[in-house]
Parts: structure tokens; sequence; C-alpha cells
């Protein structure tokens, strides 16, 4: 089998195995578990897997070519491994997940039989069920360019190139007032115009939803009060006090791109593409036929 050392192999040809399994998952905000279906608790490479947490994890299913690995970790909801309000709040959307086969009477020999993500997350009678995405997977997401009028990119990423802690654009502050964990108040906060934030983002950083973030649906003012509505609930219990960060919407325009941002240089649409009644254009004796610039 490939990556196995000769001391593992050696192992299970001898006929008499002690082998059990071992999961680590990495957060994206680092906050890192350790799993294993063996009956004791096990160390290696610095983590402590743990025995108590009921998890267990069915046949992993490996192919060769681009062919994606999957499997499924199950496990018991419990307030000292993994808890349902960290599962709601999204914050085991994509963690990194590593497997070992272990031999738990010398846990030097082990062999890393799976590595990849979490993805989908069921829940169900006080347990939780994860699907587990192998590297394979990132190879089913579309690539290249998308020829488009408006900009293809994400405002802040490496392809915009706009610096968004660039002063006058984002805002931090304690949260005056918020309900349903998506509306917030703030009196006054008249320094940016009406609609500023809207398709923007709101990302929490203190408190129990810190990490977590929104899309900004509505960017108003009511009377001398700032509101700003997002998409979904923040999956958190948000309360006054705490700071979140408002960042700028960005609808992809160009002359959002060239007078908002003055960014235009890396803005990444084609606002000249012809639209799909281009193709139905024919000659008329009303205008010129000179093959040149529609706009």
């Amino acid at each position: 089998m490939s990556g196995m050392d000769e001391r593992f192999q050696a192992h299970l040809a001898s006929g008499l195995t002690t082998l059990c399994r071992a999961w680590m998952i990495t957060r994206k905000d680092g906050v890192c578990y350790g799993f294993t279906d063996h009956d004791c608790a096990l160390a290696f490479d610095g983590i402590t897997f743990r025995a108590d947490s009921g998890m267990s994890a069915l046949a992993l299913q490996q192919g060769t070519g681009l062919a994606v690995d999957n499997s499924e970790a199950i496990g018991a909801l419990s307030d000292a491994s993994i808890r349902e309000a960290d599962i709601e709040a999204g914050r085991f959307d994509a963690a990194e997940v590593l497997a070992w086969l272990v031999n738990w009477a010398d846990v030097s020999m082990r062999w890393l039989q799976f590595r990849g993500t979490i993805g989908q997350i069921r829940r169900s009678g006080g347990a939780f069920h994860a699907e587990l995405r192998g590297l394979t997977e990132a190879l089913n997401r579309p690539l290249g360019r998308v020829y488009q009028k408006p900009c293809t990119a994400v405002l802040g990423d490496s392809a915009c190139g706009f610096d968004l802690d660039r002063p006058g654009y984002a805002e931090t502050r304690p949260i005056a007032d918020v309900a349903e964990q998506r509306i917030f108040r703030w009196e006054g906060l008249l320094e940016f115009e009406p609609g500023w934030f809207a398709r923007g983002r709101l990302s929490v950083l203190d408190g129990a939803g810190k990490g977590l973030w929104g899309l900004i649906k509505h960017d108003r003012f009511e009377d001398n009060t700032r509101v700003i509505e997002l998409w979904e609930p923040i999956r958190a219990n948000l309360a006054p006090g705490e700071r979140v960060r408002l960042e700028p919407g960005c609808d992809k325009g160009l002359e959002t791109c060239r007078l908002k941002f003055d960014n235009l240089i890396n803005f990444q649409g084609f606002p000249d593409i012809p639209g799909e009644d281009w193709v139905m254009a024919v000659p008329k004796a009303s205008t010129a036929n000179t093959g040149g610039s529609r706009r």
C-alpha cells in the first residue's frame, strides 16, 4: 500500500495486529481536535486523540485517477468534544481532516490513510454525520476566466488588488443594537453615504461569534439611525459592546470600480462585450452601417 513504511507493513503481515483509527480535525480558525475509536487515548505529533468522543468512521473509498475519495465520520454531540453550537455556527465547514491507521501498541507505527476536508454535516438524534471529501474534490471546481460585463474579482482579493484597510472605506465599532442576529443599528455613522456597505461584509471580531461573518443585504438610514441588515443571521449569540467590522460593498460595475474605489486598472470584467441582442442585429437604413463602434 502506498505510503506505508516497512515496519507497518510487517505488522500487517504478522497476522496479529493491534490497529485502530485516529482522526485530527483542524478548523479554519486554527482550533484542533483529535479523536480515536480505540478504548484508550492516544498521543502523537503533539496531539492527544480522545477515546471518549464516540467517533467512528465508515469504510474509506479511494480510487485512482481523478476519482473523489469519500468517507463519513460519525460521532456524538458533546460539550467536551464537538458542540452542536459550533456546528450550527459553521465553524467546522471545510475543516481539514487527517485520518491514520495506527498501531495502538506502538503509535510510531502508523499510516496516513486520508487527507481532505469536511463537507456536508447532518445532525440527528444527538449525533452528527460529517461527509469527508478527499483532496481531489478541489479539482471539481471550474477554473479559468469568465467573459461577462460585471467584474469577476472579489473585492480585496489578489485579482482585485484593493486594500480594504485604506482609510475611509471600512469601519470597526462595537455593536450598539442587534435584532435577530442580523439587523444592526447605530446612532449616527453618517460619514458613509447610504448604501455604502450594501453587498459588503460584516465580520464579528469579539465574543461568541468571533471569526463568523455575514453578507450585507441592505444599508439604509432610518431618521438618524444607521441600519445594516444581513442576508442571513450570524449563527451565534451577539451582544452589544462586541466589535464588528463593516466592509464596503461592490456591485461589480465599471463605474463603481472607477468612482468608489479608484481601482479601474484592476477591473476584471468586459463592459463592451456584445449582448444577446447583438446576434439579431441587421443593417438599417436609418443608421450608419460603417462597421464602427456601436456605443
